[in-house]
């Protein structure tokens, strides 16, 4: 901003100015027009602390919605604009001037969204909010001016549109009065209406040539006559003061016919006919006629007793409805609130055998199924030998592609079983209801052991996906025909069978405490496992994944797979597998130690000499306003005494008076009202004047907002004691702030230690050089070009007076006193702060422990690799499986080459043995983890979700290989 222009309400940073350029290039891109400073009242809009307030507290629907956020706009008019009695006129235009200006960069920018069009955004009235959900199908435009002018009868826009005597009545309130906002609704008492009085005249005699009639509230005096009743000319004045009654346009009230209300009619016949039907049940009361009287059952109770019927259109009916039943309402539908539905269900979709075997099981539920009884099924403890029964009977001839339709109708029925208990176990509490019927297990032997045919992969689909949810609820051993079925279908070519058998096997009981071992399962399978980690199927590996999480979880198993298998290969892949689909990101991270609460500075910031000459710069009372955001900042618990902030001000323009005069302490106190929102001058008691809301930073900014450097050089004391002396005493500190390290170093050198410049020194072109903004040191063997240390004083010693340091203390009399001046004037760079980026970090050596705790230690940007995360913003996918797989295999190497040494052969024998096993397990450890580790630290450096589960694998490599 141009010195001498006013404009208080805007900082104009290098961050606003960046952001209204990306604003300019927004709207004209949009092609809408900016208002880049919009006035309300004498106050500019800062439109960058607007929208950083606005989107911190939600946006702009947030901000408009009247019951989450009530009279936001408000506060925000306030907050910017200070308190006015025109508060809501003026929050309504500052939400305008943020509707035009930056709601459809904040739906961009802010929520990555697409804005509504220019057409009903900006080219529309602020009023209302739901801009994000604001479309042209659901937007309804006000009605216009000459709309509402035709429905109110005016011909044109001219014409005041006429009132009714009731809305001539109502509008009784002054547009000033201070009762007419309060009163709005409330009734108002009538004008009193003035009774008729006639006024007492002298009697006329019968001969009067005037003769009066009865007075009327109408008359008047003329040609002396104070109460005629009559004009001159004869007239009446009631009839000549007569104004005919204002016409008002009458009202139409549309006809009901059947053209435009065919509605109304179809009610009206329907009643009629209603009507005449009651008339007719009159002569039957009493009668339960068809369709009258109970309904019967709902639908679910009607689906249940259709199913259990066994009647073919009745099951058609039944499992029609119930599939969409359980596809709808499957957090409702429960099978401990219908009994007999799941096993109804179950009965059903065993009837597939009947389909394929010359069978018709019998379900007995009183144990007395015996083995030798082929067509039994134990519907209590289940059938063990359920496929050897199947097998014993004739298969029938269904090898021709073609189906019969009672085969196709009736397979269809039992799919859409499959397909209901599918739906149903969806829900936990139905998994965990329907897990406890033997028969259910049956039918999965069964489904998955049939013969293979086209028309039954769907009802294996829905078994394996039925089994998914049940697995963990049931307690398998290697000779359960349903785990034998499942590893089956491990070596089958279809891709789906494969990855639902695995994630049903590999939750297999995972609701019990102790993890269940995954055996005998078949060398081609788990071959074909390690092989498909290599495939480039996500949905495959995060099976293979599950599934060698839960086989690896054993020792044994890891022992299988690094004999039989290659677990180098194995292991590598996974530790690729650590950062899969990993994504950068840059972070500005900041570890600060906290700061202890502190009371605030007394004293006000004594800025250097070049500091104040810039304010100089600036007019009153800019120059006032920029001098206070320097020093002070906003805090409603703080106070400070009028007359000590006035001092400090005329202390540091006083000198400059003559030239630039500064303002007296009456502006000056009002000025800081203008400048801090929150500070107020109160009185305190008798003769206290304070400013409340305000106090000394303890770190003062330059206008630009970028923290300054203080000068911490000790001072001598007064008494004017030699170095060695004072070398003793704390003394005093400098305390001036300067705009950098740089400025502090050249105050220091010239100042304090009385070291000149070098002159200046002459170009080729005949010019001259002027030192006089010296450089940082940018080695510690150079010196600064500007400064001349061998024309330093010969006879004074030079040591280091920054804070309690008492290092570098160059005496007259040391050899090579010149250079060491120079290392002097490096060692004091070290305590200043780095001025090579926008915020110094202020790192300081040598000053006192309680400011080196207090010092904040602010890191650069780290560049981040981010893998999946769920919902809590913990590890997931594939990255995830594969640390814990390889923590399984890690953790089980060091026990699976443990051999154990006997007693007979005498203990040293065994001891020797043990030792060499231990020693085998350590070097199999590091054969097999050796080739990975430096992949797995990058991983734990880089990737920051999944880092703890990484350091645990190289804990346990590191503990098991030595």
């Amino acid at each position: 901003m141009p010195p001498g222009r006013r404009d208080p309400s805007i900082e104009r940073t290098d961050e606003y100015e960046e952001f209204m350029k990306k604003l300019q290039e927004y709207h004209e891109k949009r092609g809408t027009t900016l208002d880049p400073t919009p006035k309300v009242g004498v106050h500019r809009l800062d439109l960058l602390r607007l929208y950083k307030r606005v989107v911190e507290e939600g946006g702009y629907d947030l901000c408009s919605d009247t019951k989450e956020k009530p009279l936001m706009w408000r506060k925000f008019a306030e907050e910017f604009l200070g308190r006015s009695p025109h508060l809501a006129a003026q929050a309504f235009q500052v939400k305008s001037a943020y509707y035009k200006n930056l709601v459809a960069y904040e739906i961009t920018n802010h929520w990555n969204k697409e804005p509504p069009p220019k057409e009903i955004l900006e080219e529309v009235t602020a009023k209302g909010g739901g801009v994000m959900g604001r479309t042209l199908e659901n937007f309804e435009r006000g009605p216009t001016r000459e709309t509402q002018n035709l429905v109110n009868g005016n011909s044109s826009d001219s014409e005041e549109p006429e009132q009714t005597p009731k809305q001539e009545k109502m509008d009784v309130d002054e547009p000033g009065s201070a009762n007419g906002r309060s009163t709005r609704g409330l009734r108002h008492a009538p004008p009193q209406r003035v009774l008729f009085q006639p006024e007492i005249t002298t009697r006329q005699t019968r001969n009067a040539s005037n003769q009066l009639t009865s007075p009327t509230p109408g008359s008047v005096a003329m040609n002396g006559i104070t109460n005629g009743g009559y004009l001159t000319n004869g007239t009446s004045t009631t009839l000549a003061n007569y104004e005919p009654r204002q016409q008002y346009p009458s009202t139409l009230k549309p006809v009901t016919t059947p053209a435009n209300n065919p509605e109304y009619y179809r009610l009206k016949r329907k009643q009629q006919a209603e009507a005449g039907a009651s008339q007719a049940a009159k002569k039957g009361r009493g009668l339960m006629l068809p369709g009258t009287g109970f309904i019967g059952p709902n639908i679910y109770v009607r689906a249940q007793l259709a199913l259990q019927s066994g009647l073919p259109e009745e099951e058609q009916y039944a499992l029609h409805h119930l599939v969409k039943i359980s596809h709808e309402r499957g957090d409702k539908y429960r099978f401990d609130q219908f009994a007999g539905l799941a096993e109804a269900l179950v009965n059903k979709v065993l009837q597939v055998s009947n389909l394929f075997y010359d069978i018709n099981w019998t379900i007995t539920y009183d144990g007395s199924a015996r083995p030798e009884d082929d067509r039994l099924l134990d519907g209590i403890n289940g059938t063990g030998d359920v496929l050897r029964k199947l097998k014993s009977h004739l298969p029938l001839d269904s090898d021709d592609d073609i189906e019969a339709a009672k085969f196709a109708q009736a397979l269809g029925r039992i799919t859409e079983a499959g397909l209901v208990l599918r739906n149903m176990v969806m829900l936990d509490e139905n998994a965990q209801y329907i897990s406890r019927i033997p028969l259910l297990r049956d039918y999965f032997a069964i489904v998955l052991n049939i013969k293979p045919h086209p028309a039954v992969i769907e009802l294996q689909y829905y078994a394996l996906e039925t089994l998914e949810q049940l697995t963990r609820y049931y307690d398998m051993d290697p000779q359960d025909l349903v785990y034998q079925a499942l590893l089956a279908q491990l070596q089958s070519h279809d891709r789906g069978k494969i990855v639902t058998s695995l994630r049903a096997l590999a939750r297999t009981g995972m609701s019990f405490q102790e993890n269940k071992r995954l055996e005998d399962v078949p060398l081609e399978a788990l071959r074909n496992i390690c092989e498909w980690m290599y495939v480039l199927d996500e949905e495959l590996r995060s099976a293979c994944l599950d599934f060698l999480y839960q086989f690896t979880s054993i020792p044994a198993n890891v022992e299988l797979l690094v004999h039989k298998f290659d677990a180098q290969g194995l292991v590598r892949q996974l530790s690729r597998l650590l950062l899969f689909d990993a994504k950068e990101e840059t972070r500005q991270e900041a570890k600060r130690v906290p700061e202890p609460e502190e009371p605030a500075p007394s004293q006000v910031p004594k800025l250097a000499g070049e500091l104040i000459a810039q304010l100089l710069r600036f007019e009153e009372p800019e120059r006032s306003s920029h001098w206070l955001r320097m020093c002070f900042q906003d805090d409603p618990n703080a106070e400070m005494t009028q007359i000590s902030l006035w001092q400090s001000y005329q202390g540091t323009f006083s000198p400059y008076s003559q030239t630039h005069p500064h303002l007296i302490a009456g502006d000056f106190i009002k000025n800081v009202s203008n400048t801090f929102t929150g500070a107020a001058a109160q009185v305190a008691g008798a003769n206290k004047y304070v400013i409340k809301g305000i106090k000394p930073r303890r770190t003062p900014v330059d206008y630009r907002g970028r923290e300054l450097a203080r000068c911490e050089w000790r001072l001598v004391n007064a008494a004017g004691q030699q170095d060695s002396v004072f070398a003793n005493s704390e003394g005093t500190q400098c305390g001036e702030w300067f705009a950098n390290g740089d400025r502090v170093l050249d105050h220091i050198l010239l100042t304090h230690l009385q070291i000149p410049r070098k002159p200046p020194k002459a170009t080729p072109d005949g010019e001259t050089v002027d030192g006089e903004k010296p450089s940082r040191p940018s080695s510690a063997a150079a010196s600064p070009p500007v400064f001349d240390f061998a024309a330093a004083d010969a006879t004074k010693s030079y040591a280091c007076r920054w804070a309690n340091c008492t290092r570098h203390e160059v005496s007259p009399d040391a050899p090579n006193a010149v250079a060491h001046r120079a290392l002097l004037a490096r060692h004091i760079a070290t305590h200043l702060p780095d001025s090579s980026s926008e915020a110094p970090l202020r790192n300081k050596h040598h000053v006192k422990p309680d400011a080196a705790a207090r010092a904040k230690d602010a890191s650069a940007p780290r560049t981040w690799l981010y893998t999946l995360m769920d919902e809590k913003n913990d590890a997931a996918g594939l990255p995830l499986g594969s640390a814990l797989v390889l923590r399984n295999i890690a953790r089980g190497l060091p026990r699976i080459a443990k051999p154990a040494g006997t007693k007979q052969n005498g203990a040293m024998d065994g001891e020797a043995k043990e030792e060499s096993g231990e020693k085998k397990n350590r070097e199999l450890v590091r054969q097999i983890f050796e080739p990975v580790k430096e992949r797995l630290f990058f991983a734990m450096a880089h990737n920051r979700v999944l880092k703890d589960y990484v350091a645990n694998v190289l804990s346990l490599v590191a503990q098991g290989g030595g």
